[in-house]
C-alpha cells in the first residue's frame, strides 16, 4: 500500500499524480485514491470536479480585462498618483525634523513648525527672485527697440551678413516683420496664454503637494500602524522594523540631499556677488535646484550659470566656471562622501545605475526618487531575503525527512552533534 501521507510531503516527480489523487480521496474520506478519481480526464479542483475549459478561458479573458481596465485607470491618475508620490516623499524626508523637535514639543506643534520653516524659506526665495525678475523683464520690453537697432548696426552683425548674404538678412527681417504685424498677434498671444497655464498648473501643482505633504506628516504614526495592520500578526515586529529602516533611510537621503544643495547655494551666491554676476540671487537658486538632482544636476546648473554671467563680461563666465570645476571636485570627494555616507549606504555603481533608469523613467522627479528606493531595496534584501536563504540549509528533498524525524536542520551542511554519524 502507498504511504500516501508520506507521497504527500514528499512529493517526488513519479508520485506526483499520486499524490493529487491522494488530495481527492482526503476529501471523500477513502483510504486511497479510488478508480473515479484516478480515471483518466479527470482533474481534482478542491472537491474533485472537473474544470470546464470554457469556463477556465473566460475566467481568463475577463482577468486581462481587468488588468486592462486597472492600467487605463493608472493611466488617467498619472498626475494624481504623482503629486501623492512626491508629498509622501517629502513627508518622510521631513519626518525625522518633526521627530528631533518633538522631543520637545507635541507632534502637532512640531509638524507646524517645519511646515512653517518651509514656507518661510519658499517666500523668503519669492521675494529675492520675483522683483528682480519683474524688474528685468520691464527692462527688456522698455529697451527692445533700442537693443535690435544696436544688434543689426553691430560688427558681428555686419559680418554675419557678409558670410551668409542675403539669406540671414532675409531671415531676420521675416522675423521682425512677423512680430510688427498685427494678424499675427493672436497666436503670440496664445503660446502666452499656454505658457500662463502651464505656470499656473505648477503653481496648482506646488499647492497640492504642500497640503498632502502637511497631512501625510501630521499622520505620519497612524498610516504606519495602518500599514501594520495589513500584515499577519506574526510577522508584524519584523515587518514593523522593516518599515521604521526604509522610512529612516528616505529620510536621511533627502536631509542629506537638501544638505548638499543649500551648501552649493550659499556658496554661489555669495561668490557670484562677488564677481559682479547678474542676477546672483536667481543663479544661487538655479544651482540649490539643480543640486537637489543626482549626478548631473551640479554639472547642468553650473553650465547654465557660467552662460548667463557670458551675457555680463568672458572674464565673468571664465572666472565663474573655474569656480563650478572646482566646487564640483569638492563636493564628490569631500563634501558628497561625508554627508551621504550617513545618509544612505548604497554603493556608487548602484547609485549611478539607480539615478539613470530612474530619469529614463520618470525624468527629474524619477532620478530623485530613484536612489532612496535602490537604498529601501537594499535593507528589504539585506533583512529579508538573505536571512531566508541563510536558514535554508538542507537540500528540498532532505527537508521533510528532517521534519518528519524531528530532527532540525544543521547548521551550514554540517551535522548536528547529537545526530549518528554515517559510519556508526
Amino acid at each position: 500500500m502507498v504511504d500516501w501521507h508520506r507521497v504527500a510531503l514528499r512529493g517526488t516527480p513519479t508520485e506526483g499524480n499520486d499524490m493529487l489523487r491522494w488530495w481527492a480521496a482526503k476529501e471523500s474520506g477513502e483510504e486511497g485514491p479510488s478508480k473515479a478519481v484516478s480515471s483518466p480526464g479527470y482533474i481534482p479542483w478542491g472537491n474533485g470536479a472537473r474544470i470546464n475549459p470554457f469556463t477556465f478561458g473566460l475566467l481568463g479573458a475577463l482577468g486581462v480585462l481587468v488588468a486592462l481596465l486597472i492600467g487605463a485607470i493608472i493611466g488617467q491618475l498619472g498626475t494624481v498618483l504623482v503629486y501623492v508620490g512626491v508629498a509622501l516623499f517629502l513627508s518622510l524626508g521631513l519626518d525625522p525634523v518633526v521627530s528631533r523637535i518633538e522631543r520637545r514639543l507635541p507632534r502637532p506643534a512640531a509638524v507646524a513648525v517645519v511646515v512653517g520653516g518651509v514656507l518661510l524659506a519658499f517666500a523668503g526665495v519669492l521675494l529675492a527672485i520675483v522683483p528682480v525678475l519683474v524688474q528685468q523683464i520691464t527692462n527688456l520690453v522698455e529697451n527692445a527697440p533700442q537693443m535690435v537697432d544696436d544688434i543689426v548696426h553691430s560688427d558681428w552683425y555686419a559680418w554675419l551678413t557678409g558670410q551668409l548674404g542675403t539669406d540671414f538678412d532675409s531671415a531676420i527681417s521675416g522675423a521682425l516683420d512677423f512680430l510688427q504685424d498685427p494678424t499675427n498677434l493672436g497666436e503670440i498671444g496664445g503660446g502666452i496664454v499656454a505658457v500662463g497655464a502651464g505656470i499656473a498648473g505648477g503653481v496648482t501643482g506646488v499647492i497640492i503637494v504642500l497640503i498632502l505633504t502637511l497631512y501625510f506628516m501630521a499622520s505620519m504614526r497612524a498610516m504606519k500602524r495602518l500599514a501594520v495592520r495589513f500584515v499577519p500578526a506574526y510577522h508584524r515586529p519584523r515587518f514593523r522594523e522593516l518599515l521604521e529602516d526604509v522610512s529612516g533611510a528616505v529620510g536621511r537621503y533627502v536631509i542629506g540631499q537638501v544638505s548638499l544643495a543649500l551648501c552649493n547655494g550659499v556658496l554661489s551666491l555669495v561668490f557670484l556677488s562677488i564677481i559682479d554676476a547678474p542676477l546672483p540671487a536667481l543663479l544661487a537658486l538655479i544651482a540649490f535646484v539643480g543640486s537637489l538632482i543626482p549626478l548631473v544636476g551640479t554639472l547642468s546648473a553650473s553650465i547654465i550659470i557660467t552662460a548667463v554671467c557670458l551675457v555680463n563680461s568672458p572674464m565673468t563666465a571664465l572666472t565663474a566656471g573655474i569656480y563650478y570645476l572646482v566646487y564640483m571636485q569638492i563636493e564628490a570627494y569631500v563634501l558628497s562622501p561625508r554627508i551621504m555616507s550617513r545618509a544612505v549606504a548604497v554603493p556608487g555603481s548602484l547609485v549611478v545605475i539607480a539615478a539613470v533608469g530612474g530619469g529614463a523613467l520618470g525624468g527629474i522627479l524619477g532620478a530623485l526618487v530613484a536612489i532612496p528606493v535602490a537604498a529601501s531595496v537594499i535593507i528589504i534584501v539585506q533583512k529579508v531575503v538573505f536571512p531566508a536563504q541563510d536558514m535554508k540549509r538542507l537540500p528540498p528533498g532532505e527537508r521533510p525527512l528532517a521534519a518528519e524525524t524531528g530532527a532540525a536542520e544543521p547548521a551550514d551542511g554540517l551535522p548536528s552533534p547529537g545526530a549518528p554519524s554515517a559510519e556508526a
